[in-house]
C-alpha cells in the first residue's frame, strides 16, 4: 500500500523557508519598535524645547524695571543677566503677570531666576518678591553642555552681560545659544519689556 507524505529533505526546506519569513518578521518588527521609540523620543525633546521657549518668551515680555531684595536685605537688579559661563545665575528679573487662579494673598508680579547648575538650566519663580522666599523650580532643559548669552540694549549693541549702571535698567532683547548633549548649538531670541510687540 503506497502512502503520501512529504519526504525528510521537503520537510526540512520548508521549516528553513518558515525560519527564513519569521526571522524577516522579528527584525522588521523590532526595526519599527525602535524607531518608533526614537521618533517619540525626538518629539518630546521638541516639545520640552518648544515649552522653554514658550515660558522664556511670556516671561522677558511681561519683566519690569522693578528692583527686588536678597534675603539679606541687599537691593537686587532689577534685571541681572550673566555671559552663561562664569555664574550659576543666568537671568534674574521681575516679571509682572502672574495669574492668581487660587486667590492667594501675594502680589501680581514675580521673581525669577533662571539658572545653571549641573547641566539642568532651571526657572525658580519664587513665592514674594523680597526676603527668604520659596522658590519653585521648573526644569527647562537638561544635559546642556554649554550656554552663551547677549543682551541687545536700546541704542542696537548687543553685550555679554547685562550690568547697566542704571540699576532698573532692561534690555530691548535676550538671545540664548544653548548646546545639548551631542545636538547642534539651538540659538533663541526674545524680544524683552515694554518692545514686545
Amino acid at each position: 500500500m503506497k502512502q503520501d507524505g512529504f519526504t525528510l529533505v521537503e520537510m526540512m526546506v520548508a521549516l528553513f523557508i518558515f525560519a527564513l519569513i519569521a526571522t524577516t518578521g522579528v527584525v522588521l518588527l523590532s526595526v519599527g519598535v525602535r524607531a518608533q521609540a526614537a521618533a517619540t523620543a525626538r518629539l518630546d525633546d521638541t516639545a520640552a524645547l518648544r515649552r522653554m521657549s514658550i515660558l522664556l518668551a511670556n516671561d522677558l515680555a511681561q519683566i519690569m524695571p522693578r528692583t527686588a531684595r536678597a534675603s539679606d536685605g541687599a537691593v537686587l537688579r532689577a534685571f541681572t543677566g550673566n555671559d552663561g559661563t562664569s555664574n550659576p545665575l543666568i537671568l534674574g528679573y521681575v516679571r509682572g503677570g502672574w495669574s492668581n487662579l487660587e486667590n492667594a494673598s501675594r502680589a501680581g508680579v514675580q521673581r525669577v531666576d533662571v539658572v545653571l547648575e549641573r547641566g539642568r538650566l532651571e526657572r525658580r519663580g519664587y513665592a514674594a518678591l523680597d526676603g527668604n522666599a520659596t522658590a519653585t523650580p521648573i526644569v527647562l532643559a537638561e544635559d546642556v553642555t554649554a550656554l552663551a548669552m547677549r543682551y541687545r540694549d536700546r541704542k542696537g549693541d548687543w553685550r555679554q552681560r547685562w550690568d547697566d549702571p542704571l540699576i532698573s535698567s532692561l534690555p530691548a532683547a535676550v538671545e540664548i545659544t544653548l548646546t545639548r548633549g551631542k545636538e547642534p548649538p539651538l540659538t533663541l531670541v526674545f524680544a524683552a519689556g515694554p518692545n514686545y510687540p
